[in-house]
């Protein structure tokens, strides 16, 4: 296994040409995201022993992390299948003294999780349905959902419940992309964006994430030529804070412009 090359991000553009290859981390599960995008979130919004959730664990990325950095990750996965592929992923050996736990569950309801008892959250939804993770077999799957807005009225139902969850004055990270349809750009990730804020989040960082070696970048070279347009090759990584009760906003808002 590669011993871990790391070095901490310090702007808002992020690039990892070669992603983390340490422990069990690998690039074959489809759409997941590199161990340096959760590692450097991790150590700049949490400490040792906190809890960590990730409502949408995918292959376990995540809480590959949590594990190696001593918090307690929970995660849950609406597809069995990523509950095993994660658990299996979570089998090294290392002195983290926390247990890691994993299970099949929805973001959209989070009934095991008490009201203000997360520290940090890390999540990396699916794109509408350009990567359909369970074919159509698991009913709520958000990765069989190809309407935006209905993807985004699921998807709000889950960002009710992390709010919920979160502790105040705590953070929650989320990586998301845009997408195109009939040739058009849609902004997805704005979309998301405006769904956090609605819900009582303020907006700590807009930070933009390039991709690299993306499978399908052949297919949508060739389309993009065809079609005339470009292809889009980066994310947006929003960090959300969930504010004190007692906060005053109106300084946040007054400035950012949102009122």
């Amino acid at each position: 296994m590669q011993d871990i090359v790391f070095k901490k991000e310090i702007t808002t553009v992020w690039s990892f040409p070669e992603r983390g290859k340490w422990k069990t981390h690998n690039g074959n599960y489809r759409g997941n995201f590199a161990p340096q995008i959760p590692r450097n979130i991790i150590l700049r919004y949490s400490n040792e022993g906190d809890i960590v959730l990730d409502p949408m664990v995918g292959s376990g990325t995540t809480l590959i992390e949590t594990k190696l950095l001593n918090r307690r990750g929970i995660g849950f996965d609406i597809n069995p299948d990523s509950v095993e592929l994660t658990r299996k992923n979570l089998d090294f050996d290392t002195d983290n003294k926390y247990e890691q736990l994993v299970k099949v569950g929805d973001v959209r309801n989070l009934k095991e999780i008490f009201d203000n008892s997360v520290d940090l959250i890390i999540t990396h939804p699916p794109y509408l349905n350009i990567i359909k993770y369970s074919n159509g077999r698991i009913e709520g799957d958000l990765s069989n959902i190809s309407d935006v807005k209905k993807f985004c009225t699921e998807l709000e139902k889950g960002i009710v419940e992390l709010y919920r969850v979160l502790k105040e004055d705590k953070y929650c990270a989320i990586l998301i992309g845009d997408t195109r349809k009939n040739g058009h750009y849609v902004p997805l990730a704005y979309y998301v964006m405006r769904l956090f804020l609605k819900n009582g989040f303020v907006l700590k960082e807009d930070i933009i994430k390039v991709q690299h070696n993306c499978r399908s970048t052949p297919y949508w070279e060739k389309r993009g030529e065809k079609y005339n347009f470009y292809m889009i090759m980066h994310e947006h990584l929003f960090i959300f804070r969930k504010p004190k009760k007692d906060e005053n906003l109106y300084r946040i808002k007054y400035s950012t412009g949102l009122y």
